[in-house]
């Protein structure tokens, strides 16, 4: 019995597994300096199935991570996640290339200043799609907030991995990088809520009754259209000018967007009342004083 159990593990291990082992060696053994390369069939087979497991594994943590996710937001990652496998990829090649004794030291080095340059130029496209991804995570902008980014208001209509594209209040695209989300100050005019405090300035001639101005302020905040009744408007009376009495009107509102066209209205009603009621909007008054030197 152990005779024969003995004959059994022989023809496996000397026929069957060596036939096997002699099949994947089978290719060119190419000698070079002390050694050889080997591209046979069993390397060639070894990056076929190390490429599919990347593939698949891959493909498995993008599900895994994004499974939270909206299904918009889950397609932006479909390109990092790509970009990831060809870096792996890569390194399966690397790692190939060593195991047939190809000295990959000497593909390295002579890369390295490539691989620098590269990535020196590549950076800010880095920050970009590291900014999109923090954006996209931890939900800090959505599709309809209204950002202010140097200087610039607009509303968000698209959310990429790179870039954010606003519609500026006069009809025009702004493409934002992503990177100035997560380095620059961005004001978000609807974070938190959609209600936004806004305010008209004024000044007064000096003798004017304040009390009227106030009343006349809230007057013309209250009429215009656009601005809400709750939380209630109010005026400041802000500080004594050096040619007016300067106030300002402070009103609430649910659309920021449309805010340069809802003060010039109320501008349009303050002007109006002021005219009826006889309240005088000065021009700035400096004295001059002239000196004639005597000869």
């Amino acid at each position: 019995m152990q005779d024969k159990t003995q004959e059994i593990k022989e023809i496996i291990e000397e026929d069957i597994w060596g036939t096997i082992l002699d099949f994947l060696n089978l290719g060119f053994h190419i000698p070079a300096g002390e050694g050889y390369i080997h591209l046979t069939i069993g390397l060639l087979l070894l990056l076929i199935v190390a490429f599919l497991v990347t593939s698949l594994l891959m493909k498995w943590l993008r599900k895994f991570l994004t499974r939270k996710m909206e299904n918009e937001d889950k397609l932006k990652f479909i390109s990092v996640f790509k970009f990831i496998k060809y870096v792996v990829y890569m390194v399966v090649i690397l790692l190939t290339m060593n195991a047939a004794g190809i000295n990959v030291t000497v593909i390295l080095t002579a890369s390295a200043a490539l691989f620098v340059g590269l990535g020196l130029a590549l950076q800010e496209l880095f920050q970009d799609i590291i900014g999109g991804i923090m954006i996209i995570i931890d939900k800090s902008l959505h599709v309809g907030d209204i950002v202010e980014v140097d200087g610039k208001v607009g509303k968000v209509f698209e959310i990429k991995l790179r870039t954010t594209r606003a519609i500026t209040r006069d009809d025009k695209v702004i493409i934002i990088p992503n990177h100035k989300f997560i380095s620059d100050i961005v004001y978000n005019y609807t974070q938190n809520h959609r209600t936004t405090r806004e305010s008209v300035k004024v000044g007064v001639a000096y003798g004017s009754d304040v009390e009227l101005v106030s009343d006349l302020l809230i007057e013309s905040v209250v009429e215009q259209q656009g601005v809400l009744k709750n939380p209630k408007p109010f005026v400041l009376f802000e500080d004594f000018g050096d040619s007016a009495l300067l106030f300002s009107v402070q009103f609430f509102t649910n659309e920021s967007f449309r805010d340069p066209r809802i003060k010039s209205d109320i501008r349009f009603k303050i002007d109006k009342k002021f005219r009826e009621n006889n309240v005088t909007i000065p021009f700035p008054q400096r004295d001059v004083h002239l000196f004639q030197q005597k000869s």
